[in-house]
């Protein structure tokens, strides 16, 4: 077994990051679309979804960064063009969305596809021994079920 510099075995880390870049590509489809329900919004809550979105995108700014570093770490090439993110991404595209309703919704389908992403990246984690990534993932995990519970409530729909 090869190690890199970090003490990780060579193949598992770039296994994990082109997990991460598959996560990174979604990250960035979820951003642009908090980006565009952010200046799209209308109605009577635009006010309150206004300020929440913008607190979400900038939220998903920042797990951009930290994965496409975390990417780095692990010895892998970011994914950095709208081609890699267009042709990795499985994070529901919002087109024109200006509903309240539907804003939340495609919040709550886009942060399920994250998940789905991120506990197969944990669980591939954990077996590499990479707790940088496994730390990272347990973080990402523990807010954005409680973003989707917090929605869903919005909604007055089951979790």
């Amino acid at each position: 077994m090869t190690l890199n510099s970090i003490g990780l075995d060579l193949e598992k880390s770039k296994a994990l990051g082109a997990e991460l870049n598959i996560l990174l590509a979604n990250f960035q489809r979820y951003y642009q679309n908090l980006r565009g329900i952010h200046w799209n919004i209308k109605g009577k809550r635009f006010f309150d979804l206004h300020t929440k979105f913008e607190e979400l995108y900038n939220d998903a700014n920042l797990k951009v960064d930290e994965i496409a570093e975390r990417v780095l770490t692990l010895g892998v090439t970011p994914l950095h063009t709208f081609e890699d993110y267009t042709k990795n991404s499985t994070v529901p595209v919002g087109e024109n969305v200006t509903n309240d309703e539907d804003s939340i919704r495609l919040i709550v389908d886009s942060l399920k596809e994250l998940l789905i992403i991120e506990r197969r990246i944990l669980k591939a984690s954990d077996e590499a021994n990479d707790e940088g990534t496994n730390s990272m993932m347990s973080d990402f995990i523990t807010e954005q079920e409680k973003t989707v519970w917090m929605m869903k409530a919005w909604l007055a729909e089951e979790m």
